[in-house]
């Protein structure tokens, strides 16, 4: 399996994902319509059972590859680790997810109550991704790399599919960008469905390696991480994805950790949702260009509502 992305495989996921992970609401959001000016969709991918979109790739991934006696192994931040561990555990397949030690210690828990054996190593995921492909290796299992398997882009570009069965065309949509998977998958759907549709990527200032290789065209590594949103904390990008990109998507930008906060607490106090901070950049990013976008009709996807009670106080609570 390579890292082609197509709009047939789009539409058989929507057909054949988990039903727990199809058809999340989506919506207008009047409270911030009229707080930006903007009308602002919301597409709210965190009331599933993992909270994050990260279940539509990886059960339509594992749907698609033939089992392996040896399990799977991935790297993760936390909500891939918990799409690949619910979709292990359904097919009944050993799952074995490698995080860096600092990760979310919520997603840590719950990657390992939905019946993966976690591995905490390094300081940061690309150091986890080094140590989770070695032990592939070692093991025999598959290793599974978010980003660069088309599939599991195939099984995010179902958000799209979604999106464009609404009404009225939306005008652009802001996606929080990571490895590339969901940003691609919905480029490559609306390239079909919508092609008017402006495809935006967002990254957070502290970790702007995809930013720097889309402007540059090539991959360009950094030498560090720092953001709260480490669902989108990416040092060192997948050139596959990046290939994609070209096609997928009009432009990526840039939004700071502070711009992202107050978009969580926008949507907690306007929408009653919690979102985790790569979950909000997209809304960061419509609030900075509000101007821009004034009178139009945007989305954004929620990517995922994972906080640990820390977070929750020190981000939502006034």
């Amino acid at each position: 399996m390579d890292a082609t992305i197509s709009y047939e495989g789009i539409r058989e996921a929507a057909d054949v994902i988990d039903p727990v992970f199809r058809d999340s609401p989506q919506f207008v959001s009047e409270p911030l319509s009229a707080r930006l000016g903007v009308n602002v969709v919301l597409k709210v991918e965190s009331v599933n059972p993992i909270r994050s979109f990260k279940g539509r790739g990886a059960d339509y991934l594992l749907h698609k590859l033939d089992p392996n006696p040896a399990g799977y192994v991935c790297a993760s931040a936390g909500n891939f680790g918990q799409g690949m561990a619910y979709a292990a555990r359904k097919r009944g397949v050993p799952m074995t997810v490698f995080a860096a030690l600092s990760a979310n210690q919520m997603k840590v828990e719950r990657m390992r109550a939905l019946g993966a054996h976690v591995e905490l190593r390094g300081d940061d995921f690309e150091a986890a991704k080094d140590a989770a492909v070695l032990h592939a290796k070692q093991e025999g299992a598959l290793y599974v790399e978010d980003g660069l398997l088309g599939a599991i882009g195939e099984g995010a570009g179902t958000i799209a599919v979604e999106l464009t069965q609404m009404e009225d065309e939306l005008d652009a949509v802001f996606i929080p960008l990571g490895n590339g998977s969901l940003i691609n998958g919905i480029g490559t759907c609306l390239r079909r469905e919508s092609l008017s549709t402006r495809v935006i990527g967002v990254c957070p200032v502290g970790a702007p390696s995809m930013e720097i290789s889309w402007r540059e065209r090539k991959p360009v590594e950094t030498n560090q991480v720092e953001t709260i949103a480490d669902g989108i904390a990416v040092r060192v990008p997948v050139p596959e994805a990046l290939d994609i990109m070209r096609d997928t998507v009009d432009e990526v930008m840039l939004v700071s950790d502070e711009q992202i906060t107050e978009a969580m607490q926008w949507l907690h106090v306007d929408v009653g949702l919690v979102t985790e901070p790569a979950g909000a950049a997209g809304l960061a990013a419509i609030a900075a260009r509000k101007g821009e976008w004034s009178g139009k009709r945007v989305a954004t996807v929620l990517t995922g509502g994972n906080l640990t009670s820390e977070q929750y106080r020190r981000w939502l609570l006034p």
